[in-house]
Formats: C-alpha cells, structure tokens, sequence
C-alpha cells in the first residue's frame, strides 16, 4: 500500500525535498547559481517542480470535483491557484522593489494582463480547437459563461484601462481613494459572484449531459484522502514559488529581457496546471467543466489578485503602475471582445478555437517586437 502511493505521489516526495533543500540550505544554493548558466538552471528546477505539484493539485481537485460536483471542484481549484499566483507576484514584487521605477511598478499589470491574455486566447484557444476537432461542435450553459463574463469584462476594464484616463493622478496609476473602490468593487462582485455560483444559481454552471461523466483513475481514496493530499502538494508549491522570484528577477537583468517576461513566468506558473486540466476536459467533450476552469481562473485573478496586491501596495508604500499601453490594451478589448462573441452561443467549433490562438500568437509577438 505504501509502494503504490509512493508511486502515484512520487512528485510530492520531488517537492518536498527540494522545499527542505532550500529552506535549510538556500544561502549556499543561491551562492552556487551566481552566473546566467546557474541562475538558468536553478529556475528550471523551481519552475519544473513548482509545475509538475501544481498539476498533482489539478489532479487531486478533479478527484474533489467528482465527489462534491461541480462548480465546487472548479472553485477549490482556482482558489488554489489563486494563492500560488498572490504568492508568487508578492515575492516577485517586494524581490524587485528596490529596481522598480519611480513612476511606479508594473510587475502587477504585466502579470494581470499575461494570465488574462495565456487563458482567454491561449487556453481557450486549445480547449476549443482540440476539443472541436475532436467532437465537431461541443455544448456548454450560455448562462454561465454570460455570468462568468459579465464580472469578468467590467472587473479588467476598470482594471487595466481605466488607470489610463484617470486625472488624479499622473500617468497610467491610481489615487489612493480610487484603488480603494477598486478593491471593494472587485471583492463585493466576486463574493455576489460566488453566491451565484453555489447557491442561488447554480445550475448556470454545470450541464446535464456532463453530469454522469467516468471519474479519473485513481477514486478509490476517499474525499477527505484527496483533500490532504491537496491541502499537502500546496505547502511546498506555495513556498518553491515564493523562492523562484529571486532567480527569475537576477535571470531577467542578466539577460536584458523585456520586463514583460517577468509577469508571463508567473502566469505560466499558475495557469500551466489550470490549463492541462481544461484542456484534457475538452478533449473529453466535458467542456463546461472546462469553461468553468478558464473562466473562473480570470475571473478570480481579477477579483482576488488585484485587490491584494493593490492592499499589499499599500501596506509597503508600493505605487503600482495598471494601465495597459497601446498595443496592450488594444490586445486587451479586442481578446475580451473575442471572448464575448465566442460565448454568445451554446456552441463551439474549430473556428473559434483558432481565432483565439491567433490572439495568443500576436500576443507573444508584441512582447519582443512591439
């Protein structure tokens, strides 16, 4: 019995002896990793590690999924999620203060800006082509992806564009009063959100033809076995990605990268694991329990990150700079706009997937060529 879980939980004993490793001997692991060779490969074993338990959550949230239903696993998930996201961004931020620029720091924006364009272009754009190709066309409850989006698009206007037009204060930032009624806004909308979700109407997020899907291998443990397991892949995800802001700031600088990068790593890290999850559950024609996955991944990044990490700017005396620039906010409304237009059926079809990894792809261009 303990051979089999050993086996099956391989990735956890992985993160929990690289977390022991760093904890008890970080100084002298930083001091070996000093030049861009070592700094390079200190990262890919952060970031692969931080990765590989992150889809062990993924893993051990379906299983949740299962036995509670949805939208209750998709929740756990993203909450999850969430917490390695504010983790990450956190450390990253208060790593860099010191080299952020006096008009304000744009790591929070950058980061905002990246998990919203890699899920609504890039993971949607997988989920739908794969899935469609697959299944021809795939349904899914307009309802909740009208839900979903009708918090999502006001939430990351008032966001990321409206900093750009404010006159309070100069340049693309926000007044002390007015991010305070951003994060009261975003978490009221996110609480009513929720109680949407699970309570009153509930329905909007799950679909009847879903409803008797096969579980994953494995649910023979019980509910409280996987809710540990979950709750454990977590401690050491959450610390591993705490450490990574160190090498991924020094790997930057060393090699002159735009500092957009910065904000595209942490999104990678937390929406890698949402991804495979969404992307597998599309190719297995359960698409809402996809769209309930990168939908609610945006909409708790705004909802939740946002409002923490502009408390935590004013806690440390952090300006934070939120406004997208040109070509990024014109990416911004047209990837929203998409998004509206896709989800205005109950439908989809391969089309649509390839429209939004077009999006993706003019993203990733305009990074190094904008």
């Amino acid at each position: 019995m303990f051979a089999t879980a050993l086996r099956e939980e391989w990735m956890l004993v992985i993160a929990a002896v690289t977390s022991l490793v760093l904890l008890f001997a970080g100084h002298e692991v930083a001091a070996a990793a000093s030049g861009l060779a070592g700094l390079a490969l200190l990262f890919l074993w952060l970031f692969v590690t931080v990765i590989g338990a992150g889809l062990s959550v993924v893993r051990h949230a379906d299983h949740v999924a299962i036995r509670l239903g949805e939208p209750y696993g998709t929740l756990i998930l993203t909450l999850a999620v969430t917490t390695i996201e504010l983790i990450a961004i956190s450390s990253m931020t208060l790593h860099g203060a010191d080299d952020a620029a006096s008009d304000g720091n744009p790591l929070v924006r950058d980061t905002i800006f990246a998990v919203v364009m890699i899920i609504l272009s890039g993971m949607v754009g997988v989920s739908l082509l794969l899935g469609a190709w697959r299944h021809r066309e795939q349904i899914y409850n307009l309802q909740g992806a009208n839900t979903y989006l009708g918090v999502i698009i006001p939430l990351t206007v008032l966001s990321l564009i409206l900093p750009n037009f404010t006159r309070t204060t100069p340049g693309p930032t926000l007044s002390t009063q007015q991010e305070i009624f951003l994060v009261v806004v975003s978490i009221g909308l996110y609480v009513a959100f929720l109680a949407v979700q699970t309570n009153r109407h509930r329905s909007y997020f799950t679909l009847d033809e879903e409803a008797g899907h096969e579980p994953p291998p494995g649910t023979a443990r019980s509910l409280a076995v996987h809710i540990l397991l979950l709750a454990a892949y977590m401690v050491p995800v959450v610390f591993l990605a705490e450490q990574l802001a160190e090498p991924v700031d020094d790997l930057l600088h060393g090699l002159h990268a735009p500092s957009a990068l910065g904000g595209v790593v942490v999104a990678l890290l937390v929406a890698t694991p949402e991804a495979v999850g969404a992307v597998r559950a599309a190719i297995a024609d359960h698409l809402q329990r996809s769209m309930n996955i990168f939908l609610g991944s945006v909409l708790s990044t705004i909802g939740l990150t946002v409002p923490a990490m502009l408390a935590l700017g004013q806690l440390t005396g952090q300006k934070f700079v939120m406004g997208l620039q040109d070509a990024d906010a014109v990416m911004l409304l047209l990837t929203l706009t998409v998004s509206l237009v896709t989800f205005s059926s109950a439908r989809t079809n391969v089309l649509q997937g390839a429209v939004h990894l077009v999006l993706f792809g003019a993203y990733i261009l305009l990074i190094f060529e904008g």
